[in-house]
């Protein structure tokens, strides 16, 4: 019945071990127990299976042990969640002159932001022996010292605890002597050597004794210490402290070399028996390297600088001699005030070194510890963030804060953060450290390109080269990396019926705009196009400009020559009639001319170049106007050729030619004189060769044809006569001052009349002659496949006149004039050469 009363005991016992331990668990706490001495990883606990944590997690997001202290005495296996121990644990070491050692320590998983508390309480094992600081002691009593009187000896110390501290002390060696062992406030055990029996100096001047300390561990461990009690002669007086306990309170920032504390004690004996000394008895290593006692004054100086967090109090055991050996003992309690001597530490546990810039507002991107090593208000601490920074700190598990984004980030605005962290306590005055958190933002394609410009314009000369440059477009993207990278294309057109893209070209990665082609102002005037300009972001963003070319004119048409038309190029020439009356500045002829380019290349000027009669006619510079400069004198050619050259205003300037036939004349019959005369042809000319070739047949035919050239002279003469009678009739129902037909010449004797109209497109300029103005100029030879009618009647007609018609022919050799009939102003007269028609004549 008591077995299984004490069984269900345990069992009661375990439950609640196994429920506290759950509850722990629960709120993230873990509690375990080792023993000291364990070697380098060993086993403490399972942490993967007491928190509920899975192995894949704590692998991948990274769960590691981080300690408060510099040192880590515990790591975690991710491969198995156990926690282990980083090294040797000597508990004396870490938690010497205390009780109950504890070691702290959280486990940290970084993808998910959590600390989990670990508490690890190292037992002790008997692993020290108790030691004497002396082990030779040197006693001194007089024989006259009464039964009963007490010497403090030495004290063992044992590092270990519990059951395996010092129990118990024990003396052996001689009879006069007994121990006594004094149980303190605190527990502690201090030997006394009790005088048991009356010393007599002639009887023994010295007693050897063993002190022996006893630790309780299985099996116990034990220390000695000899103990040699010299016996002095009388001096029966010992100094006496002014007070049994001496306590001071000093802040722990007191400067090194300052004196604490006085000590007196006096001795009633006089000379050299109440000379006092003063020593330290019950004093530690530390505390002897703390404090200093001067034996002669019996000050108490500070060699070494006090640290509260180290030790807050200390107790020193003085001893006052005189020169007999004779003594008493004090206790001295220094208590050491806190000091706001220590800035709170700041460590960063967990933190992002980047974060995207569409991250929401919320995201944690540092987990931070803080803790002061002062106590009370010295040790409150306050976080705050520097700076307007969209990131705030909220307070996590005990002195953790996290750093989280306050809004929404934007790279463009700001690529990188310096998040500065400060810590500040509640001292006076206060102390504070920072730490600063270097956050990198993301990029996300948030920005379509933006061009430099709202719009583009460029001017390209004419007949530029292909290829040439024509001007470049800049978009930027106030992206990053990839995201602002920029690529420019063509929109989709067309120039003339033709694709944009056979014109001009966009380099994708420059923008340079280019021509593909050689432009003539005379076909495009102007391309209007769009830039397409397209990140490389995914989804991309585009944005898009105009851009306008004007092409800019140049001087690449020479003027054209619409009237007199060239001879070359129709096979005809025309002549101009001129009155041998006409008075200065009258109107001869006009230049007409157009140039294919626009503006000031299109801008024209006349100028004679050339003249048979110089200052005789003079040409308008602007209007292409030949006038007579003066009146024909009688002693002027009747037949004046001039050269008139148009010259257009560019640079250089483009220039063509036009010849003018000028004939005065006051009648019909003069001009045509004149023209039967031009229109018998010259002989080619040869060469050099040649022409001594025929020179001696020329010679020898010279006579004959002399006789000829009479004979047809005569026979001319006659002819013309015949054909203008000196009757003024008209010429088959045309009136004679109207028309006058000769061989190989049609002629309408009329003012001639025209209208030019040039516009800015000089291909579209038109000469149009005026609907009531006969043609003063006719073509010398119709088409072969069209009959040339001549005053309204058809080539047959022509052909039917009367037998008794006289060829024109016969009439150019009548040197008789008409009656005295004035001729109209101009008379124009176009003739093919030679001067013939396809059937060899013209009938009047």
């Amino acid at each position: 019945g008591s077995l299984a009363r004490r069984w269900g005991r345990r069992q009661r016992e375990l439950l609640c071990c196994v429920l506290v331990a759950a509850w722990e668990a629960a709120w993230g706490q873990l509690r375990y127990s080792v023993p000291e001495e364990l070697p380098k990883g060993s086993f403490v606990g399972d942490v993967a299976k007491d928190l509920a944590l899975q192995l894949a997690a704590l692998r991948d997001r990274g769960a590691r042990v981080v300690s408060a202290d510099r040192t880590q005495y515990f790591a975690l296996h991710a491969n198995s969640g156990h926690l282990v121990t980083a090294e040797r644990l000597d508990r004396e070491q870490l938690c010497e002159g205390v009780q109950r050692c504890v070691l702290r320590c959280e486990v940290i998983v970084g993808g998910e932001m959590k600390v989990y508390r670990i508490e690890v309480e190292i037992t002790d094992i008997n692993d020290n022996a108790p030691s004497f600081s002396e082990i030779q002691i040197q006693e001194t009593l007089s024989e006259t010292t009464g039964l009963g009187t007490r010497l403090p000896l030495s004290k063992a110390h044992d590092p270990d605890v519990g059951v395996n501290a010092l129990q118990s002390y024990e003396l052996s060696g001689d009879e006069h002597f007994s121990l006594s062992v004094q149980v303190g406030a605190d527990g502690e055990k201090r030997p006394e050597l009790v005088l048991a029996k009356a010393l007599d100096r002639e009887e023994a001047a010295f007693h050897e004794l063993v002190l022996r300390a006893i630790d309780g561990g299985e099996p116990a461990r034990t220390g000695t210490a000899r103990i040699r009690v010299s016996v002095l002669d009388a001096n029966d007086n010992a100094p006496v402290f002014s007070q049994a306990v001496y306590a001071v309170r000093v802040p722990e920032d007191v400067p090194v070399g300052s004196t604490l504390l006085t000590l007196t004690a006096t001795d009633v004996d006089e000379g050299i028996n109440g000379a006092v000394k003063y020593f330290l008895i019950k004093a530690t290593d530390l505390t002897s390297e703390i404090f200093y006692l001067d034996p002669e004054r019996g000050s108490i100086k500070l060699v070494r600088s006090l640290d509260f967090e180290e030790d807050d109090s200390h107790e020193l055991g003085v001893q006052a001699r005189d020169s007999g050996e004779l003594f008493d003992t004090a206790t001295v309690s220094i208590s050491v005030t806190d000091v706001n001597d220590n800035a709170p530490e700041i460590s960063v546990r967990s933190a992002l070194s980047e974060i995207s810039e569409d991250a929401p507002p919320g995201t944690v991107v540092a987990l931070l510890h803080v803790q002061d090593r002062d106590s009370g208000a010295n040790g409150e601490v306050r976080c705050s963030l520097v700076g307007d920074v969209p990131f705030r700190l909220r307070s996590s598990v005990g002195s953790y804060y996290s750093v989280v984004t306050a809004r929404e980030l934007d790279r463009e605005e700001v690529s990188e953060y310096n998040v500065t962290v400060w810590a500040s306590d509640g001292g006076s005055p206060s102390l504070r450290s920072s730490a600063v958190l270097a956050l990198r933002v993301l990029d996300v394609n948030d920005n379509a390109p933006v061009f430099a410009e709202a719009r583009y314009s460029a001017r390209l000369p004419e007949n530029n080269a292909e290829g040439a440059l024509v001007l470049t477009v800049r978009a930027w993207d106030a992206d990053w990396g990839q995201n602002a990278r920029v690529r420019y294309r063509l929109a989709e057109g067309r120039v003339r019926g033709a694709p944009l893209s056979s014109y001009v070209s966009v380099q994708a990665e420059t923008g340079a705009l280019y021509a593909l082609r050689s432009f003539d102002y005379e076909e495009v005037r102007e391309v209007g196009l769009w830039v397409r300009a397209e990140d490389g972001g995914a989804p991309a963003l585009s944005s898009n400009v105009s851009v306008r070319l004007l092409i800019v004119d140049e001087n690449d048409n020479a003027p054209q020559v619409l009237y007199p038309p060239s001879a070359a190029g129709a096979g005809w020439t025309g002549v101009e009639l001129a009155p041998r009356s006409a008075e200065p500045g009258a109107l001869v002829a006009k230049v007409v001319a157009v140039d294919a380019d626009a503006g000031q290349n299109a801008w024209l000027s006349y100028e004679l170049a050339k003249a048979t009669e110089p200052g005789l006619f003079r040409v308008g510079l602007h209007s292409g106007e030949v006038r007579t400069a003066r009146s024909p004198l009688a002693r002027d050619a009747p037949r004046h050729s001039l050269v008139v050259v148009v010259k257009d205003q560019g640079r250089p300037a483009l220039s063509a030619t036009a010849t003018l036939t000028v004939v005065l004349a006051e009648s019909v019959a003069e001009l045509l004189s004149e023209l039967g005369s031009a229109a018998a042809p010259a002989e080619p000319g040869g060469s050099l060769t040649r022409w001594l070739v025929l020179a001696v047949a020329a010679v020898s035919c010279l006579f004959v044809a002399f006789l000829l050239l009479l004979l047809a002279l005569r026979l001319r003469r006659w002819r013309r006569s015949q054909l203008l009678p000196p009757a003024s009739g008209a010429l088959r129902g045309v009136p004679a001052s109207h028309f006058v037909g000769i061989d190989g010449v049609r002629a309408f004797l009329h003012s001639y009349s025209h209208e030019v109209s040039l516009t800015a497109d000089s291909r579209k300029s038109q000469r149009r002659w005026a609907a009531d103005s006969c043609c003063n100029t006719l073509p010398a030879r119709p088409p072969p496949d069209k009959a040339a009618p001549l005053l309204g009647e058809d080539a047959a007609g022509a052909r039917g006149a009367p037998p008794d018609a006289l060829p024109v022919s016969q009439s150019l050799r009548t040197p008789r004039r008409p009656p005295s009939r004035r001729l109209p102003p101009f008379l124009l007269i176009a003739f093919h050469s030679p001067l013939s028609f396809p059937s060899g004549e013209v009938w009047c």
